[in-house]
């Protein structure tokens, strides 16, 4: 049956969210836990230091800052060496850590970064991760253009043969690295696919300096496709972002100023799984 309605209609509020959810002004913060966590943060970025550094390094009072501290300590966030007197992050923070990296999904937290990637760069965004020496393709945003690249989710590709794939190669150890070419055939896809080892490995150090790989032509002849490793908190590659489209959009020209974009959609991934960019890797340094 239906209703009629006789009153105004009232602005649905979701679950757990008070009415003022977007109102971050100071009357809905709490000045003594903001504080707190301030102080928080300051430890796990500078580990192992005497209460009057972090007081003087804060500009706040030794007496406030111990408060916390102590509280801290409490909740096992925080500990205390008695032996040197220093302040360390506690293990506490480790397990609460590790809850947030269970419910984060890569390609939740992926999706939105493609589709931005996708508006910027007027190309396909692909999402992909190494699987038994192949890159297994888990999310894509399409480019709006008629002429597309097209890798669906679930399909695999040769690592030699793709940027995703070359940009996660150029970040694994040298014994591994072996290893997976000792046990793989170098396929031949076009006139532009790598075969040779050892000038695939020249292009891998090549990829390590410049920070972003380029699968040019060597999959697809008329197709090229730019990508950059997604890093864990072990600062290891465990996926990578890509665009890819075809080389009347994609040309040489155009892949130094392409790379930026897909780099920074690399970093806001990392960042966004609790990640970590290797030092050496940023700025695009070897």
């Amino acid at each position: 049956m239906d209703s009629q309605e006789t009153g105004p209609k009232t602005t649905r509020r979701a679950r757990g969210r008070p009415r003022d959810w977007h109102d971050k002004t100071a009357q809905n913060t709490i000045k003594s836990l903001d504080r707190a966590m301030e102080v928080f943060e300051f430890l796990s970025e500078a580990q192992g230091k005497p209460l009057t550094s972090i007081a003087e390094d804060m500009g706040q009072s030794p007496a406030t800052v111990y408060r916390i501290l102590v509280t801290l300590e409490g909740r096992g966030l925080v500990e205390f060496d008695t032996e040197e007197q220093l302040w360390h992050i506690g293990a506490q923070a480790f397990v609460i850590g590790a809850r947030f990296l269970r419910r984060t999904s890569l390609v939740d937290r992926a999706r939105p970064i493609l589709r931005r990637l996708m508006e910027v760069t007027g190309e396909t965004a692909n999402l992909g991760i190494e699987k038994e020496g192949h890159v297994l393709f888990v999310s894509q945003v399409e480019t709006h253009a008629s002429i597309r690249a097209f890798f669906p989710p679930g399909s695999l590709s040769q690592m030699h043969a793709s940027g995703i794939g070359k940009a996660l190669l150029a970040q694994m150890e040298a014994s591994r690295l072996d290893r997976l070419l000792a046990a793989t055939r170098l396929e031949v896809f076009t006139d532009h696919t790598i075969t040779d080892g050892d000038a695939l490995k020249q292009d891998l150090a090549a990829i390590r300096a410049q920070g972003f790989a380029v699968d040019n032509e060597e999959k697809n002849a008329g197709m090229r496709c730019i990508a950059a490793p997604v890093f864990d908190m072990n600062r290891e590659a465990v996926a990578g972002i890509s665009v890819s489209g075809p080389t009347s959009r994609i040309s040489e020209q155009e892949i130094a100023e392409l790379s930026r974009p897909v780099i920074e959609a690399a970093e806001q991934l990392t960042q966004a799984i609790g990640g970590v960019v290797p030092v050496a890797h940023k700025g695009g340094d070897a």
